[in-house]
């Protein structure tokens, strides 16, 4: 069994941005959850900037994903390039986009 069938609460999504290519985590399970502790805040928190950009400035959803993932890539965002993009994807998934 990998480990993300042990992580319930985190996806597996996210778990695989930790796990060796067996399914081991790479990490203690104490990071992963305040790594994904950390994604899933930051995609809440970034849903009114980005349907602010979508509805008052008139940008399509793709390009206002695409200015959240280059924001979210640059080194001091505080991310991996990976967690980067999957806090991109679950924006989209909140906006139902």
């Amino acid at each position: 069994m990998d480990a993300s069938h042990q992580l319930p609460w985190i996806p597996d999504s996210f778990a695989a941005l930790y796990q060796g290519q067996r399914g081991k985590l790479m990490v203690l399970v104490e990071e992963l959850r305040a790594r994904y502790e950390l994604c899933e805040d930051l995609a809440q928190q970034l849903m009114p900037t980005a349907q602010a950009l979508h509805h008052d400035d008139g940008l399509a959803e793709d390009d206002v994903l695409g200015r959240m993932q280059a924001a979210l890539s640059v080194p001091d965002s505080g991310l991996r390039e990976d967690e980067a993009g999957w806090v991109v994807t679950r924006l989209a998934e909140l906006l139902r986009w």
